[in-house]
């Protein structure tokens, strides 16, 4: 209830930013002012909570909540905000080799958050039944972080060499002609799961948090913490050197804003360092 609750306080806050835009002109207060585009959950919490480590720097926080992955990177090169908190390094990679005007670059990992994969009806991924289906994120990025887990246990084999850039077409053996279907956006997959589509669904662990999915309950096979990329703030090239961008980095690095993390979900995310 807390959670949906922020969230929907959040969305709000959304509404009542929609025509403010980023920059570096200062607030009635006298204080600078930062705009970040953030995922719901876990991102915008977060920066919920170190809003008030920000004011005593000076800085007046501004939270625009996205509800894809796709605007706020749009946003970020528009100007309308200063910075951006959702993406992974992979995920950013392949925005910018996408997008020839996306200029950005990331200035900190933050957390990390581990794949999952969820049934109702099975417990484990070798319990998985021949021609399962297996739903997954049409995010291209997101495939090499979830194929390995299935190819770690046994039932899968992809061409050698393709890491992080596994795709289904990279499946080179599959004895129990598992269906992986791609299909769906990552935002939609906790609904997915939720009203029973597919034999396991892979869930995003933003998604999963946001959707209520428990994954103490229903998940059956997670990435490996050793192996899950970060996620990252993100700005545009040139504004790097921003002090007020160094002042976010700086305070979601804190051992305040670590230690939120660690009382808010935990395990379910995981610090970057």
């Amino acid at each position: 209830m807390k959670k949906l609750l922020s969230t929907l306080f959040l969305s709000v806050l959304v509404l009542a930013l929609a025509a403010c835009g980023g920059g570096e002109e200062g607030n009635e207060d006298g204080n600078k002012k930062l705009v970040v585009s953030a995922s719901a959950v876990p991102h915008a919490e977060v920066l919920e909570a170190a809003a008030p480590l920000l004011e005593e720097k000076g800085i007046d926080l501004k939270i625009e909540v996205a509800t894809d992955y796709i605007i706020p990177n749009i946003a970020l090169r528009d100007k309308e905000v200063d910075a951006n908190y959702f993406q992974t390094p992979g995920y950013l990679e392949l925005q910018m080799e996408e997008n020839e005007d996306f200029d950005f670059v990331s200035v900190g990992e933050i957390h990390k958050e581990p794949i999952g994969i969820y049934s109702k009806e099975f417990d484990s991924l070798e319990d998985l039944p021949d021609g399962a289906k297996i739903i997954m994120s049409d995010s291209l990025s997101d495939h090499g972080r979830i194929l390995p887990i299935f190819e770690k246990a046994g039932l899968i084999k992809l061409k050698e060499g393709v890491g992080e850039n596994a795709r289904v077409d990279d499946i080179v053996e599959n004895p129990k002609n598992l269906d992986f279907s791609t299909l769906i956006e990552a935002r939609l997959l906790a609904s997915s799961f939720e009203s029973g589509e597919g034999d396991a669904v892979v869930i995003n662990g933003n998604y999963a948090l946001e959707g209520g999915v428990d994954a103490a309950e229903d998940g059956i096979a997670f990435e490996e913490s050793e192996v899950v990329p970060p996620n990252l703030i993100v700005v545009r090239s040139e504004d790097k050197d921003r002090e007020e961008i160094k002042a976010l980095v700086e305070v979601l690095k804190s051992d305040e804003i670590k230690q939120f993390i660690e009382d808010e979900y935990s395990g379910a995310v995981l610090l970057a360092e």
